[in-house]
């Protein structure tokens, strides 16, 4: 068993104009996450070094035999990698106990899937993850926010806040995400 962390990162936009929109999915499962923390809920808290926000977790806090390392990035969506990079580099967490959550265009809003490795399906969080790790084999929890409606953009869809029923159903699909991605982080 390995003596680092495992880091989850989840990705998004920076201010509260970006807060509640589809692209910042990642930010609502560490949210989650945070608040499973026993015995009593994480917060996090800035770390300068890479650009995140941070909270370092013992081991039995989150996962029993594993500390863990929930971070949010403090940039842009186009420009996580750097941050995640960094993230990696400070705590010593090799790739593949590196998790990174993204919203997906291509699942339906309540679909999570999670996968080590594979491509960045045009996600352009995912690509500068990629570029910044030299590598494709982290392992990525895509949280499904469906395909824009009609043809509205994509661009526009996802910085655009969840709809009225979508936003009833996100505390469910944020909790299922959040259980996906212990359930196989805690058994690696």
């Amino acid at each position: 068993m390995s003596d680092s962390p495992v880091l989850v990162v989840g990705l998004g936009n920076p201010g509260p104009q970006y807060a509640g929109t589809r692209h910042n999915a990642g930010g609502l499962v560490v949210e989650e996450l945070l608040g499973r923390a026993t015995p009593m809920p994480a917060q996090l808290s800035v770390h300068k070094k890479t650009n995140t926000e941070v909270a370092e977790l013992a081991a039995g806090r989150l996962l029993p035999k594993r500390r863990v390392v929930l971070a949010r990035t403090r940039g842009y969506m186009n420009v996580s990698g750097g941050p995640v990079k960094a993230l990696a580099d400070y705590f010593g967490v090799p790739v593949d106990d590196t998790y990174v959550i993204y919203d997906e265009l291509d699942l339906d809003l309540g679909v999570i899937q999670l996968r080590a490795g594979g491509g960045d399906h045009g996600h352009n969080g995912l690509r500068s993850v990629t570029k910044s790790l030299g590598t494709r084999e982290y392992n990525k929890l895509a949280v499904g926010i469906s395909r824009p409606p009609g043809r509205m953009a994509p661009a526009d869809y996802v910085l655009a806040p969840f709809s009225r029923m979508e936003a009833e159903e996100l505390p469910i699909v944020v909790a299922d995400a959040a259980d996906e991605l212990l359930c196989v982080a805690g058994s690696v």
